[in-house]
């Protein structure tokens, strides 16, 4: 069962960024149209802070069921979830109805810099119920 749990754990990254691929490819109202278009503006702008956390969760996450998660690793996952999210913005370029903007490649990094910041906090530094449970967990996953 372990295994499975690192197995899911190391796939959810690279789907999650299938995912975010595939609809960055869509046209912008695609997936959710709100009917208030200033709500609409507000909700879309402010999941670009919370899109590029996520996969850098989830990386964070891997590393972590493998028992590998070190403030190196960690680093290198918040410069890789903010590449992508850099990368991610100029595919926007090439497709109709989206656009890229600095203001969004900024918003991105600001999202996964905050998870970083936590992350390394809290597992790192405070050892924080969340630390604590970050840490059962690695050992728990751990290959033997």
């Amino acid at each position: 069962m372990k295994r499975w749990i690192r197995f899911i754990l190391m796939a959810l990254p690279v789907l999650y960024m299938i995912a975010i691929w595939i609809m960055s490819g869509l046209p912008h109202d695609t997936i959710m149209d709100l009917p208030n278009n200033k709500m609409d503006l507000v909700v879309k702008e402010s999941l670009h802070l919370v899109e590029f956390a996520i996969l850098y969760v989830l990386i964070i996450l891997a590393f972590l069921a493998n028992g590998r998660l070190t403030p190196l690793v960690s680093l290198a996952a918040a410069m890789f979830a903010s590449v992508y999210g850099l990368v991610d913005e100029i595919h926007q370029v090439f497709v109709p109805y989206r656009s890229a903007t600095l203001i969004d490649a900024i918003k991105d990094v600001v999202g996964v810099t905050i998870a970083f910041l936590a992350i390394n906090y809290m597992y790192f530094e405070r050892k924080s119920r969340v630390g604590r449970w970050m840490a059962g967990f690695s050992e728990w996953t751990r290959p033997q």
